[in-house]
């Protein structure tokens, strides 16, 4: 049995379920993070020195990263379209996940999500959300010419680079945003909220974030 180290409400932890089960993956959930605490244990540093979620236990080895992870997931256990074989179609793959990681999530959120569904409404620097969100959006935006041409980020197959995209949008799109009308990309979230896997693991509740600092 996988064991996954993360509270279900961390986008990080989500991306990492999400892959799994659209992998076909058991495993066992412990929430750790947050409320739940755990991170500065001598249990916990001894699995990631780093002190954050997710963390994968494979029998005695663990692994932290959740990029690293899905990428091992992937190579064990995807086929030729989610991970391809091939060097350079994986590469193509990766480096659409690796953008989605970097430039999507991180613009989104610390920038948009914690600063705005996070603070309350008195501490909002509504300025300041506005122009992250440009800035997100502006990421986003580089992403509709492929969804025009395609039912996914890579092409017509679901991939690992969906995953790293994908997961961001559900609190994109379910939050009280001024969001740019972008509607190849609401139909790609569409698609996206169609699958069970993404509903059962990034769909959740994030009540408890709500209102926080």
């Amino acid at each position: 049995m996988l064991t996954v180290y993360g509270r279900a409400t961390s986008s990080n932890v989500q991306a990492l379920l999400w892959g799994m089960e659209e992998l076909g993956l058991a495993y066992e959930r412990l929430d750790y993070g947050e409320v739940h605490g755990g991170l500065d244990t001598p249990e916990f540093r001894a699995m990631n020195p780093h002190g954050r979620i997710p963390v994968l236990k494979l029998g005695e080895t663990a692994l932290f990263e959740t990029a690293a992870i899905l990428r091992y997931l992937a190579g064990e256990h995807g086929d030729d379209a989610f991970w391809p074989r091939d060097p350079l179609r994986r590469a193509q793959v990766d480096m659409w996940a690796e953008w989605a990681k970097h430039d999507v999530a991180r613009n989104f959120t610390g920038p948009v999500f914690w600063r705005h569904t996070r603070t309350t409404p008195a501490r909002r620097d509504t300025a300041t959300i506005r122009t992250n969100l440009d800035r997100f959006e502006a990421e986003l935006a580089k992403a509709v010419p492929r969804l025009l041409a395609h039912d996914y980020l890579c092409g017509d197959d679901f991939t690992l680079a969906d995953i790293q995209f994908g997961h961001v949008l559900f609190r994109y799109f379910d939050t009280d945003l001024d969001r740019r009308e972008m509607p190849a990309l609401a139909a790609y979230y569409a698609r996206l909220c169609d699958r069970p896997a993404y509903a059962r693991t990034v769909m959740v509740s994030y009540d408890s974030l709500r209102n926080t600092f």
